[in-house]
């Protein structure tokens, strides 16, 4: 342990993410419908589905382990897994909510009551350790049928099933959930649109023109659910949330220095532009025009992007981008998952995300330099391999110096004059992970005895991390 020099604030909300199609299990039980993470098979083949336009999504189901279909059966283990929280001292538990146990195709009129009785008990549980949930309407599960049947977010008649989805958990929820996220990582979308609106392009050439529209209709999907939730749950508080990369220059070039620039606001400012300042920003008119992107916007929908603006912003922040403007055969896909190049003066995860804790205060200052409103980490973690010792035991010690430096970023921003709300580590549990669907890719500060291929008890034991962040959190950050 080492004692910090600066002072973490009161009320500060510690604790841990997850995302519901990644640890819940039970796919089809509770009435839950079909959706998006069902249909995604672990390994390389998950990476297709990703990555490769045109994806056809009917793979062969006898050949492919689906690791989502289980999870870590969350939905049977919940309980276990909260007091687990608990005595680590979490005050806060970011998770998310199955949109297809809630509506199980997208479209219906009804809900289904067995599921929102199911986080009716999450909910529950996680008050009698008085553990503040912070909930995300939508992280990457769009139900099945709302692709299928109707392209996803490319089509705006998902606008209206999203708001009836959203304004039922308002109303269900308005006397247990105080704070809500609207879209998980909606930046992203331009880079994995699959994940984030629910579609795989066609070509190419059509990936940034309904990338860009299937955004404008998730914008005023927000804004409407945010007003209902203002409505609905007077004093909640309701954020966007935003993969966030700082983007250096790879050198002083002044053209790499550009780059950087116009690559940082595209992927950083964009949607936080639309949904904090309630506006398009100026540089997005000559991107359009310069890429042949043609929105089309409804009568209505700029005014009610404007009024339907967020409380704070929050977001997940694993790495830094490093890039130039003409890069050599070899270094192109060097970079980290958001591309660019590779970064001299940082190492890497087994996975290749490049591990840069002063990115994580450059992240938050330039935040709240530009919108002035309170933050919120909500994903920080590191993915790693993790070894069971003879006696049972697992020395994370690589994870702890992951997370120590974080929050020593952390508390450098805070020092800086950064209003910082909490911080809530992915993948507090071992859980499934969305890009390769691997367990072995483990985050947590709980093992979940799962592995790639399906087997294992599914039996739950402590790291050496787990005792460290619970230490942290019991001295309000100021022993890391």
């Amino acid at each position: 342990m080492s004692k910090s020099t600066y002072q973490f604030p009161e009320g500060f909300l510690w604790g841990g993410a997850t995302a519901a199609n990644q640890l819940e299990g039970a796919y089809l039980e509770g009435g839950k419908g079909m959706n998006l993470a069902d249909v995604m098979p672990g390994g390389k083949v998950r990476l297709k589905v990703i990555g490769e336009p045109g994806f056809d999504f009917k793979i062969d189901n006898e050949k492919y382990v689906y690791p989502n279909h289980d999870g870590i059966d969350f939905y049977h283990r919940f309980k276990e897994d909260i007091a687990l929280f608990a005595e680590m001292g979490f005050k806060t538990y970011r998770m998310s909510i199955a949109w297809s146990r809630i509506f199980p195709k997208g479209d219906e009129l009804e809900a289904n009551e067995e599921g929102l009785a199911f986080y009716d008990r999450v909910f529950d549980e996680l008050k009698k350790y008085n553990i503040e949930p912070v909930v995300t309407i939508s992280h990457y599960e769009i139900p099945l049928h709302l692709i299928t049947e109707y392209g996803g977010w490319r089509n705006r008649e998902v606008i209206g099933f999203f708001e009836r989805y959203a304004t039922t958990l308002f109303n269900r929820y308005k006397n247990k959930v105080k704070y809500w996220l609207t879209f998980n990582e909606i930046n992203g979308a331009t880079h994995m649109p699959i994940l984030g609106l629910g579609f795989s392009p066609e070509t190419e050439e059509t990936k940034l023109q309904d990338s860009f529209q299937g955004l404008h209709h998730q914008f005023v999907a927000s804004a409407l659910a945010v007003k209902a939730g203002h409505e609905i749950i007077p004093g909640s508080q309701i954020g966007c949330m935003l993969i966030y990369a700082p983007t250096y220059s790879y050198d002083c070039n002044p053209e790499n220095v550009l780059h950087a620039l116009q690559e940082e606001r595209l992927f950083n400012n964009y949607c936080g532009d639309v949904q904090v300042r309630g506006a398009y920003p100026a540089f997005a008119k000559r991107f359009f025009k310069e890429n042949g992107i043609n929105l089309e916007i409804k009568e209505g929908d700029l005014e009610i992007i404007k009024e339907g603006t967020v409380d704070f912003i929050s977001f997940s922040y694993y790495m830094s981008r490093t890039d130039k403007k003409n890069k050599t055969p070899e270094e192109i896909g060097q970079g980290n998952l958001i591309g660019g190049v590779k970064n001299p003066f940082l190492s890497a995860s087994d996975w290749g995300w490049e591990i840069d804790p002063t990115g994580l205060r450059i992240a938050l200052n330039q935040l709240y330099d530009r919108y002035q409103v309170p933050l919120f980490i909500v994903e920080n973690g590191l993915g790693a391999y993790d070894k069971v010792e003879e006696d049972g035991s697992i020395n994370d010690d690589y994870r702890i110096d992951y997370l120590r430096s974080h929050i020593d970023a952390m508390g450098e921003a805070i020092e800086d004059g950064v209003n910082l709300m909490g911080y809530t580590p992915w993948g507090c549990i071992d859980l499934v992970s969305a890009s390769t669907g691997e367990m072995s890719k483990r985050y947590g500060f709980i093992y979940v005895d799962k592995h790639d291929d399906g087997s294992g008890t599914l039996n739950r034991s402590k790291k050496k991390s787990f005792f460290w962040y619970k230490n942290v959190i019991a001295t309000n950050g100021q022993e890391l």
